[in-house]
């Protein structure tokens, strides 16, 4: 030790001092690696989730469109049947009038 109070380090633990300093490094660039990749992966799943359930959505709104299409077309052979039937008595009414009518 100098008289400063400045301590004076040998090659050797020098040479060990910066060995250890950059195996630390090292081990904290392989940890943050792993944490990267693990935040990445993380990324894709979560993406790939939001996509699955917007599908599922879209799967289930068609669905729906489907089975609104499909009482759409009943009500409309009703309507139809029920016009025939209206648009048929009503046409007898007045050809029964008409033939009736004598003046």
């Amino acid at each position: 030790m100098k008289e400063s109070g400045t301590r004076l380090y040998t090659d050797y633990e020098v040479e060990t001092l910066i060995e250890d300093i950059s195996k630390a490094a090292l081990e904290a660039i392989e940890k943050a690696a792993g944490e990267a990749a693990k935040a990445a992966v993380l990324s894709v799943v979560e993406r790939e989730a939001a996509a699955l359930h917007e599908a599922q959505y879209w799967r289930l709104e068609a669905e729906r469109q489907k089975q609104t299409v499909k009482e759409t077309k009943k009500a409309g052979v009703k309507n139809t049947i029920i016009t025939i039937a209206v648009c048929f008595v009503g046409g007898l009414a007045v050809g029964v009038g008409i033939q009736n009518f004598h003046p």
